[in-house]
């Protein structure tokens, strides 16, 4: 069996079982043990253990249930609702005016949690309430946050760097630095979009709040005190070089249980609620990462990946033709796979070819974030659409309908960091330079 029949014939399989219901990681297990019986005679449970070992014994994971606790822990504090009293006064007086809190709340609180869907819920357990009593357009505020909420991928702490990283033996540092600019070129667009929908439609605004004083504004500003020294805490201790990706992770926990404690929400049942919820999702990743490693290892053994990579290679395609394709690749896998499982189930596959074009891998890694936030609202399987349905009710695909203005956006995004590298790598190459 040639390697072309092999790798659809394993692409067909792959997709029969996760689309049956089976677990991603079982069903990535089983692939590669079918990879393993096609093509080579090795013993598949001697790989199974070693790969396991090797994927599990990465230093960088070890951040992952930490940044995961600290953000269960944050969701259950009032921390968004004191995040949209200290902005919507600020706030105001821009075209669209609250509907800026969706984005501006998502990007404050995508530093302090790493999780897309985490940041969703929690900001959306409270704007949209007070969004809806206010008369703004449901379509914008739902899309607006869907969207917004994948932010929390880019800016760091990101959960997904943090799995690149490890699978790529990256800087995972590095890659936190260089999400930051795009992060906010995210939320700048997504700004852009509603300022423009709001003067374009003012008939569909509803009338501005009262005016407020100076004073009452900086009052309220106080809110925002804590989630500040937050960030501080976790992201500028990792860029002033005094603690690593985990340690900061430690740091965060700790951080989160004082702003829990000082808001009066650190009860028992709070916090063994988000030790138990942060173990659940912990466990899931681990289990998925455990799987990918297994298929990875098999698809070595196979010569699956560099046989694809010297395959598309022949096609003389340009760095800016091989992104094309590749976009359109994970914007397909990301209506069937979550974010993690995208990253683990590719990176084997690809990155020879990646590595062959040229491309900086820190660079590729943000490219990789932003497709994979596409994913986060793409249906039938955009994470941050489940989110939203199980805070309204409404249909999955219509919130996919209300998130596409902003998923068109994403693809801006792509084409801006492709045209201007420097949006992702300067900041880094800086701070390492300064270092």
């Amino acid at each position: 069996m040639d390697i072309i029949t092999l790798s659809v014939l394993l692409m067909v399989l792959l997709f029969a079982i996760l689309g049956s219901g089976v677990w991603i990681a079982i069903g990535l297990g089983a692939v590669g043990f079918v990879a393993l019986a096609l093509k080579v005679s090795t013993p598949a449970g001697g790989i199974l253990a070693t790969s396991i070992w090797q994927a599990s014994a990465s230093w960088d994971l070890t951040a992952l249930p930490m940044f995961i606790l600290m953000g269960d822990i944050l969701f259950r504090t009032r921390l968004a609702e004191d995040m949209f009293e200290g902005l919507a006064p600020w706030l105001q007086k821009l075209p669209g005016r609250l509907l800026h809190v969706n984005v501006v709340g998502s990007t404050i609180f995508a530093a302090v949690s790493g999780s897309s869907a985490a940041t969703c819920a929690t900001i959306g357990r409270i704007s949209l309430g007070e969004l809806k009593k206010r008369g703004y357009n449901d379509a914008l505020s739902l899309g607006t946050l869907a969207g917004s909420g994948t932010i929390g991928l880019m800016i760091p702490p990101s959960i997904i760097m943090i799995v690149y990283a490890a699978a790529t033996d990256q800087s995972v540092a590095r890659l936190f630095i260089a999400g930051i600019v795009p992060g906010l070129l995210l939320a700048a667009l997504f700004m852009g979009y509603v300022m423009v929908w709001a003067t374009l439609n003012k008939d569909r605004m509803p009338p501005p709040e009262p005016p407020q004083t100076f004073a009452n504004r900086l009052k309220a500003t106080r809110r925002l005190i804590p989630v500040m020294l937050l960030i501080a805490g976790v992201i500028g201790s990792i860029y002033a070089g005094f603690a690593s990706a985990t340690e900061a992770a430690a740091v965060g926990v700790f951080l989160a249980l004082i702003l829990s404690w000082t808001t009066g929400t650190l009860t028992w049942e709070n916090f063994s609620g988000a030790v138990l919820s942060s173990t659940k999702t912990s466990c899931m990743i681990a289990f998925i990462l455990a799987g990918a490693a297994f298929l990875t290892t098999a698809m070595g053994f196979t010569g699956i990946p560099r046989a694809l990579a010297e395959w598309i290679s022949g096609f003389n395609l340009s760095q800016g033709m091989l992104l094309v394709v590749l976009t359109i690749f994970f914007i397909l896998l990301g209506c069937f796979l979550d974010g993690i499982s995208m990253v683990v189930l590719t990176t084997s596959i690809i990155m020879p070819l990646v590595e062959k074009a040229g491309f900086d891998l820190i660079w590729f890694g943000i490219y990789i974030v932003l497709v994979v936030e596409m994913a986060q609202i793409t249906p039938p399987v955009g994470f941050n659409l489940y989110v939203l349905q199980s805070l309204t009710g409404r249909n999955i695909f219509q919130l996919g309908l209300y998130a596409l203005p902003l998923f068109l956006l994403m693809i801006l995004a792509v084409v801006l960091i492709t045209l201007v590298p420097d949006l992702a790598l300067w900041l880094p190459r800086t701070m390492l330079e300064a270092s």
